[in-house]
């Protein structure tokens, strides 16, 4: 039976563009494709062989470049802290200088950048029960180094000046020039040796007798060369003192040593020695504590040797200043060593024997000194 309807018409429908979800269907289809072309080989599960504990992650690969970090950071803390230490230790230790021989002192500009004359003292002050001959452990002490460094500037230049050198003590008349420390201290000592040489003083620096062998075995000891020596400090060995007994040529020492050397006034091997020659030796202990400072070794004991320093060196420099100082002294090398000669032999009127420097040496050491 026909339709009397007619025939069906046909509609045509336009399809839409994929919208947001059959985008992500499509994507999500893509990846798995990806997924089964990059499937591990039947055996591995996640990237690592089964029956080996793996959790499917690569381990990681150590990079050089951030092993070289961790290397500047560690290296960056040690010096940090090293400094640390050197500052504070300065700033307890710069409390110990009497403020009369802050006051007899000259300003100047930073050591670094700045000539300066440093002077060096070192007393014969020991610990009680010290036996040593001519130390004077219960009264005033007399400075047993006297030495001027000048350092900064492009300058470099060291002048000992032996402690039995007789001079004009202001307000005590002639006597030896480390009779001025006992008379009045450093403050006293600073005005005897401006007048004596007319070189005007910026810095004190007194050594502490007590705590320099901890400095000298903080930087691991240091190499001397001597001739053949044979001393004995504070009643030596057998009365807890210290036996020195050292061959000619290079030799190690230790803190205990090197103060004991530095304080050698008889060489019984050799008893033509004088305080020329052991003015002479010091200079060589500072020579040598400057170069082990230096060495690479060093860098390994820097805390302690930053800890050790200040204390060592009462000073009334700060510890900015005082790092300057040491800058300064490491660019200028090793200056050649000087020590002021006597030209002849007084009789004082207590009858005690001095040494006698004429005025053209004196003038001479000076220029020498303030040249270089």
């Amino acid at each position: 039976m026909a339709d009397d309807r007619g025939p069906v018409p046909y509609t045509r429908y336009r399809s839409k563009p994929p919208g947001l979800r059959e985008r992500l269907r499509g994507e999500e289809a893509g990846l798995d494709e990806l997924r089964e072309r990059e499937a591990p080989p039947p055996g591995r599960r996640g990237g690592a062989p089964l029956g080996r504990g793996g959790g499917g992650r690569l381990p990681r690969r150590i990079r050089p470049r951030r092993v070289l970090l961790w290397v500047v950071l560690a290296l960056g803390a040690w010096l940090v802290l090293s400094l640390v230490l050197f500052l504070v230790s300065a700033q307890i230790e710069r409390g110990k200088v009497s403020s009369e021989a802050k006051a007899a002192l000259r300003s100047a500009g930073f050591p670094l950048t700045s000539a300066n004359t440093i002077l060096l003292l070192g007393s014969d002050a020991r610990p009680a029960g010290s036996k040593e001959p001519g130390a004077n452990p219960g009264g005033p002490s007399r400075s047993d180094t006297i030495m001027l460094w000048r350092v900064g500037g492009g300058h470099a230049a060291r002048l000992s000046i032996p402690r039995d050198t007789v001079v004009d003590i202001p307000g005590h008349g002639q006597a030896k020039i480390n009779a001025a420390y006992a008379y009045g201290g450093a403050a006293l000592s600073i005005r005897t040796i401006e007048q004596y040489l007319g070189i005007p003083i910026n810095h004190l620096v007194e050594v502490d007798f007590t705590n320099f062998p901890k400095l000298v075995d903080a930087l691991g000891g240091v190499d001397v060369k001597t001739g053949r020596i044979c001393s004995k400090i504070n009643g030596g060995r057998e009365n807890g003192g210290v036996t020195l007994d050292l061959s000619a040529g290079t030799n190690h020492l230790n803190g205990r040593q090197a103060l004991a050397l530095a304080r050698t006034r008889k060489n019984s091997c050799n008893p033509a020695e004088d305080d020329l020659t052991r003015a002479k030796r010091q200079q060589q202990i500072l020579s040598a504590m400057k170069g082990s400072l230096l060495s690479p070794m060093s860098f390994v004991r820097l805390p302690w040797i930053s800890w050790y320093t200040p204390k060592t060196l009462h000073t009334d420099m700060g510890g900015p200043t005082l790092l300057g100082f040491f800058a300064a002294a490491a660019a200028s090398g090793s200056p050649p060593v000087e020590v002021l000669k006597p030209s002849a032999y007084v009789t004082l009127p207590d009858g005690e024997s001095a040494l006698q420097v004429s005025d053209a040496e004196k003038q001479a050491a000076v220029r020498r000194f303030l040249d270089g």
